[in-house]
């Protein structure tokens, strides 16, 4: 079968096959794997239009002040420096993480309407209540993402073409091991590093709230996905696996392409009148292997986070371990904690959520009284 199903768990049904959803039988038959992230949700539970959670009227001087340091805009450490004076460095710094907030946000949408699809697909009702759970929680990230981008560039840039057909891919594809390995595991897992950056790095502390407010979900959705890893990677067959770890280094490329690749990014370089092949030159002058290398030491690398999550689940084997050694050093990665990116921001996030919705409850619960 192309869906790859080892675990009864993640059995499907077809997407139109509606009436397999409500045989009796199938009510009965229960997975309790997901019990224990389904009963978590309401202790990191979070509203973006709730000011008691985050305020998204927290004004920011983006003038004069750069939301994220020059180094999270590549340009900056080149060539494409000395074109520009401080005020643009400024600007394009802040267009460059306006750029990368909307990717995310496609990526939530994405996420979302995956996590949709998944309702329609999977037959286990534990694994069906997960996915609705998550789906929720996706809702509220679109809505914060749309929120904080609103507020500080009153839109979002368009979705790049890489990035886009990747998630068009993963949402329309009926294969569940596609969705799980892209987004469970890959894209979700490219958020918790990228988060963690942010959070540590960000200059806005409105921008690290929400980052860190997002976190308290997905750390719980990329263990959907290593749960699917844990119980269908070991007993793959050759020719199964193969097809796994091609499809992960597939949608690897496409993420590792739409993040670095100068020619994705066109929409800001045309406000500074640069031309992006030229960009794309210095850019490629600029970064070395050494350099690269040195970045990638960093443990909340989004490129190292990504390679350490397949690597860590099992999928990446001697035939494609030489592509990701070009980011990574494959044997010092193998020898790490498989510990989650951000996870300690995540913790630190949740132990707060619960004194908010302690309060939250009380509130709630003279309200019905006195109603």
């Amino acid at each position: 079968m192309s869906d790859i199903t080892h675990d009864p768990i993640y059995n499907t049904v077809n997407r139109d096959d509606f009436a397999s959803l409500i045989e009796v039988n199938r009510y009965n038959e229960r997975t309790d794997a997901f019990d224990a992230i389904i009963s978590a949700t309401v202790d990191h539970f979070w509203d973006p239009t709730d000011k008691r959670y985050i305020d998204f009227e927290a004004p920011f001087d983006m003038e004069n002040n750069a939301i994220m340091p020059d180094e999270f805009a590549p340009e900056l450490q080149t060539a494409v420096r000395d074109k520009l004076d401080e005020g643009q460095r400024i600007r394009l710094s802040n267009e460059s993480t306006r750029w990368s907030l909307s990717a995310i946000l496609h990526g939530e949408q994405g996420a979302l309407s995956l996590s949709a699809s998944l309702c329609h697909i999977l037959r286990d009702p534990g694994a069906l209540e997960y996915a609705t759970n998550q789906a929720r929680e996706e809702a509220r990230h679109v809505t914060a993402f749309s929120m904080y981008i609103n507020r500080r560039w009153g839109t979002a840039l368009p979705c790049g073409a890489m990035l886009g057909s990747l998630l068009d891919e993963l949402v329309i594809a009926p294969e569940v091991y596609k969705k799980l390995v892209g987004m469970q595991m890959l894209v979700e897992g490219l958020a918790m590093g990228a988060f963690a950056t942010i959070h540590s790095q960000t200059r806005d502390p409105l921008l690290r709230r929400m980052v860190q407010l997002v976190m308290t979900d997905e750390a719980f959705h990329h263990k959907f996905g290593k749960i699917w890893a844990g119980r269908t990677v070991p007993k793959l067959s050759e020719e199964e696996h193969a097809r796994v770890e091609d499809w992960a280094a597939v949608c690897f490329d496409k993420v590792l392409f739409n993040l670095v690749n100068p020619e994705q990014k066109q929409v800001i370089y045309r406000q500074f009148g640069l031309d992006w092949k030229w960009v794309s030159a210095a850019v490629a002058e600029g970064f070395t292997d050494d350099r690269r290398r040195k970045l990638m030491t960093e443990s909340t690398n989004i490129f190292r986070v990504l390679i350490k999550t397949l690597l860590k689940a099992g999928i990446i084997t001697d035939r494609t371990k030489e592509r990701y050694s070009l980011w990574v050093d494959m044997d010092e990665l193998a020898l790490e904690e498989d510990v989650v990116a951000g996870q300690d921001i995540a913790d630190a996030g949740i132990a707060e959520l619960a004194t908010i919705n302690a309060t939250r409850d009380k509130v709630g619960r003279a309200f019905k009284q006195a109603s």
